[in-house]
């Protein structure tokens, strides 16, 4: 008997930001817990402190509650700096459920590019409606974290 996969699309989203790719990307990583909407986009009640990527292949994408405790959403997967971050994304879900999110970092004028792509959702596709907007709102708060 064959195990059968339904392919699901993939999330693409597209902004622009005022900044060179090097600013861009040491924003959307170092600076991820001054602009991530943590009241809306996290997996824990009451709020949390913040959200944290630690660098590099490997490195942990994590929300930090007030309490000390570490959520994890996800790992580090591409660390391409300034050009191309990649992490699995599971938060609150088990590792086997994780979707993929790539993010290039393109030179655009005089700013960036960023481009987002979600996928993976064959392993949660109940999931993937919320995301759609879910990563609008995101994007959004990287925008104007990257214009102010």
């Amino acid at each position: 008997m064959h195990e059968q996969t339904t392919s699901v699309a993939p999330i693409a989203k597209s902004v622009v930001v005022p900044r060179a790719p090097e600013d861009a990307f040491r924003l959307f990583t170092e600076g991820i817990g001054t602009w991530w909407p943590l009241r809306t986009h996290s997996i824990t009640d009451p709020e949390p402190e913040t959200a944290v990527l630690e660098p590099g292949v490997g490195g942990r994408l994590f929300e930090r509650t007030k309490a000390g405790e570490e959520l994890l959403w996800g790992t580090v997967t591409v660390w391409e700096p300034p050009d191309r971050l990649g992490y699995t994304w599971h938060p609150g879900r088990g590792e086997e459920t994780a979707q993929e999110v790539e993010i290039r970092f393109l030179p655009e004028n005089d700013g960036t590019r960023v481009e987002l792509e979600h996928s993976g959702w064959e392993r949660a596709p109940e999931k993937r409606p919320g995301y759609d907007e879910g990563w609008d709102i995101v994007l959004g708060r990287y925008v104007e974290a990257a214009a102010g």
